[in-house]
């Protein structure tokens, strides 16, 4: 089992400075585009502008506009290209502006970015990272919020990956740049400033009091199929990842349940090996994340853990999600799954 003090071997004289998400991405890029030529970043803004979120911001000045550049608005332009940059020895660093944008780039998301290695018995790869940030908590609307991860990770030949903090969003971007095979990188809006405790009418939290935000300066990596037990437990076991690892370490302490918190990292390859072994510790399971309920990714884990661990189960596992609506603009925290409904779960589940 992994948590973010094991996981990861690094040099004990590698300086660490306090970073936000925005600012840990930007350094992983940063980092890339120097030890790389071959590395180029690209994307709706991201260039002269730095990004709508400001994640590539003084790249282009840094590294030249032949490195750093900004595209046309055109999703599956932007995705195709890139496909064709990777199969000659490029590899792009592409952004899309909302993962809500994606759609029009599906026939070059599946057809051929997660296809080509396989369509090419393995003469081409597709060395691409497509960035998307995902999620609500910043009042987006329905078409600025949505957390569309189930639909990569049923794409075979996709790697799909949702950091939670600073620290691993460095670690796995890098990771995911160097991979041959192609990674859907979703990144948490409501994370970016800030961990997210799930109460909405309480100040931010800056990550400059998480001690996840001490990111080491230098090059590092967390690998891509690897899960962080971030809370330690014997009750039950949370399965999740991205802006919920916080609000299931809140219902935790709020309940007083002893749970065992996972933050998944991997959504896809899963780190099956932890998941198993903590819920047959515990005995009980409950699976939190923003995405809508039905056919949402959480039914995939619950039925990996139905197969796996059957008969070391005390109580039904359940599920807490976001609603099987649109994200609604004027009811966000109605629809998003905070420590109140993860609490009752918990609750639920020990009470079997």
């Amino acid at each position: 089992m992994n948590d973010h003090n094991t996981s990861i071997q690094l040099e004990t004289a590698m300086a660490t400075t306090t970073m936000t998400m925005i600012q840990a991405l930007r350094s992983a890029m940063d980092i890339m585009l120097e030890r790389d030529d071959n590395v180029v970043v690209y994307g709706q803004d991201v260039g002269y502008f730095g990004g709508v979120f400001r994640c590539t911001e003084g790249l282009q000045t840094k590294y030249g506009k032949s490195r750093v550049f900004d595209a046309p608005i055109s999703e599956s332009g932007i995705v195709g290209t890139a496909v064709g940059m990777g199969a000659y020895g490029l590899r792009p660093v592409v952004e899309i502006q909302f993962a809500d944008y994606f759609y029009p780039a599906s026939d070059q998301i599946v057809s051929e970015m997660a296809r080509l290695r396989y369509r090419s018995a393995g003469e081409f790869v597709s060395p691409l990272t497509l960035r998307m940030p995902c999620g609500g908590g910043i009042y987006g609307g329905q078409t600025h919020s949505q957390s569309p991860e189930a639909m990569f990770t049923q794409v075979c030949g996709l790697r799909t990956v949702m950091p939670s903090n600073p620290y691993d969003a460095k670690g796995l971007l890098i990771a995911s740049i160097e991979n041959d095979d192609p990674v859907i990188f979703l990144e948490p809006k409501r994370l970016y400033n800030g961990p997210f405790d799930g109460h909405h009418d309480r100040p931010v939290t800056p990550w400059s009091k998480h001690p996840a935000a001490a990111v080491p300066e230098g090059y590092y990596t967390v690998p891509l199929d690897k899960a962080a037990i971030t809370r330690p437990g014997k009750d039950v076991t949370v399965l999740t990842y991205g802006t919920t690892v916080y609000v299931s370490q809140v219902a935790a302490e709020e309940t007083g349940v002893d749970a065992e918190v996972i933050d998944l990292r991997s959504l896809w390859p899963l780190d099956l090996d932890t998941i198993v072994e903590s819920v047959k510790k515990t005995g009980r399971c409950v699976v939190v994340h923003e995405a809508t309920r039905t056919c949402g990714f959480g039914a995939e884990l619950i039925a990996l853990v139905q197969e796996h661990c059957f008969h070391h189960l005390e109580a039904p596992i359940e599920r807490v999600t976001g609603w099987d609506t649109p994200y609604p603009h004027a009811q966000e925290w109605a629809y998003f799954p905070g420590p109140s409904r993860v609490g009752a779960a918990l609750k639920r589940v020990m009470e079997v």
